[in-house]
């Protein structure tokens, strides 16, 4: 009875030594498994990469491109700005004709300024009228020597006398590459010509006309007629 209580104990033994060999073979096999399976991803991944990489390859060479283009385009506009600048002040170094006239003339040769045979009084009252017309935009000195058919030297030596007398003011302006002048007016010259119409100069009783008299300018009619048509013929 014993000795079969032994025989089962030992094949008890015999059957979990077997079960325990099976499974240690099977934990071997599934860990066998496990990092096969990983070393199989594990060398897909490159490849994945690389398909990824090829495929962002011309993106980044179109990205690297278009950043080249921009730079390119900065420094020609950076160039550009520079050259023009570099231009700017190459033509402000520059002095103009009126400026280098002006150094020649004595301040006695410019407000002293004649033409021969011509009515200064009449040419610069028909200047300032011109000016005038323009406002505050005022006009190039070079048109108005035209309309005045007057010579460039004529003309600039007139615009520093007129200048001088308060009546314009020159603006130095660069115009299509050159510096020229534009001409502003500043004090309209007083015209005698309304004043030729005035009832006064051929009033009978302008020798009892007086401010506080019975006969005064506040109450003329005369007077107010002729001020009334002069308004229209402004207007």
């Amino acid at each position: 009875m014993v000795k079969k209580e032994i025989t089962t104990a030992n094949e008890l033994k015999k059957e979990l030594d077997e079960s325990k060999a099976k499974l240690a073979l099977l934990n071997k096999k599934s860990r066998h498994s496990v990092k096969t399976k990983q070393k199989k991803k594990e060398a897909k991944k490159p490849e994945i990469k690389k398909s990824e990489a090829s495929k962002l390859e011309p993106r980044k060479t179109e990205v690297k491109k278009a950043e080249a283009k921009k730079k390119e385009a900065k420094k020609k506009a950076e160039a550009k700005k520079k050259e023009e600048e570099a231009k700017k002040k190459e033509e402000e170094a520059k002095k103009t004709y009126e400026e280098l006239l002006e150094e020649q003339l004595s301040e006695e040769e410019i407000t002293g300024f004649q033409i021969d045979k011509t009515d200064m009084d009449r040419l610069s009252n028909k200047v300032c009228e011109i000016v005038a017309g323009y406002e505050t935009k005022g006009m190039f000195q070079s048109e108005l020597w035209k309309k005045l058919k007057l010579s460039s030297r004529d003309g600039s030596r007139l615009a520093l006398k007129l200048e001088r007398m308060g009546m314009i003011s020159r603006e130095k302006i660069l115009e299509n590459g050159r510096w020229t002048y534009k001409l502003i007016i500043k004090r309209t010259p007083v015209s005698t010509s309304s004043l030729e119409g005035a009832p006064c100069l051929i009033c009978p009783v302008e020798a009892q006309c007086s401010i506080d008299g019975d006969i005064s300018p506040k109450t003329c009619q005369y007077i107010e007629d002729w001020v009334h048509i002069e308004s229209k013929h402004s207007n």
